[in-house]
C-alpha cells in the first residue's frame, strides 16, 4: 500500500502552476472571483478545507463550496481569496501560505470567472462558519475523493454545449459543480492513476 499525499507531494506536482497567472474572462462582463483551496496534512495525508452554504445565499444554496467570493476593488486574487477565507471560516490569512493556481473558470450561469488559490496551512484547523453564507466547515482527505463509488460523472447539455459535470460523495456531502471541477482538476494532477 502506498504512503497518503502530502501537502510537500502536491505542492512538489504543482510547481508548474504558480500564482499570478493572468486573469483573462471569456465573456464581457464577467465577474472576477476567487477561491482558497486549503490544504493541510492530516492523519490520512493532505487535507482539502471545504464548506457547505447556507440556505439563505441568493445562489448555490446547500451547496458545497471553497471559502471564496468576488474579488475587490484594487485587490488581487490571492488576497480576495484569503479575506473571504477570513469572513467565511475565520481563517487567519497569515496561517495560509499560497502557492499555486488551478485553471481559472468561467462560469456562464453566474457570470463569473474564478481563479482557484491553492494555500497550505500547517495543520488542518478546526475551523468553523463566521458568515451567515457558511452552514458547515469540514475538512476531507484527498484520497478519500479517490475511494472507489466516491466519485462519478455526468454530461449534461446546455444548447449547443455538451460538458462534463462531476460528483463525489465525501464526509457525508454531495460535492459538485465548479467545486468538483476544480478537485477533479487538482486529483488529476497530484494523483494520476497507475
Amino acid at each position: 500500500m502506498t504512503s497518503p499525499l502530502s501537502v510537500a507531494d502536491v505542492r512538489r506536482l504543482l510547481a508548474r502552476h504558480p500564482t499570478d497567472r493572468p486573469v483573462e474572462p471569456s465573456f464581457h462582463g464577467a465577474r472576477i472571483a476567487a477561491v482558497l483551496v486549503a490544504l493541510a496534512d492530516g492523519s490520512s495525508g493532505a487535507e482539502v478545507l471545504l464548506t457547505r452554504r447556507s440556505m439563505i445565499v441568493s445562489s448555490h444554496k446547500g451547496q458545497v463550496a471553497f471559502p471564496g467570493g468576488r474579488v475587490d476593488s484594487g485587490e488581487t486574487v490571492t488576497e480576495a481569496a484569503l479575506r473571504e477565507a477570513h469572513e467565511e471560516v475565520g481563517l487567519d490569512p497569515a496561517l495560509a501560505e499560497p502557492f499555486a493556481e488551478l485553471a481559472h473558470l468561467n462560469t456562464e450561469v453566474s457570470r463569473s470567472y474564478i481563479v482557484p488559490v491553492v494555500a497550505e496551512l500547517a495543520e488542518p484547523f478546526p475551523l468553523s462558519a463566521s458568515s451567515v453564507e457558511v452552514d458547515h466547515v469540514f475538512w476531507a482527505a484527498l484520497g478519500d475523493f479517490l475511494r472507489p463509488g466516491v466519485h462519478r460523472s455526468e454530461w449534461w447539455s446546455d444548447g449547443d454545449r455538451t460538458r462534463e459535470v462531476h460528483f463525489y460523495d465525501v464526509a457525508g456531502e454531495n460535492v459538485w459543480g465548479v467545486t468538483a471541477a476544480v478537485l477533479t482538476e487538482l486529483l488529476t494532477l497530484t494523483l494520476p492513476d497507475d
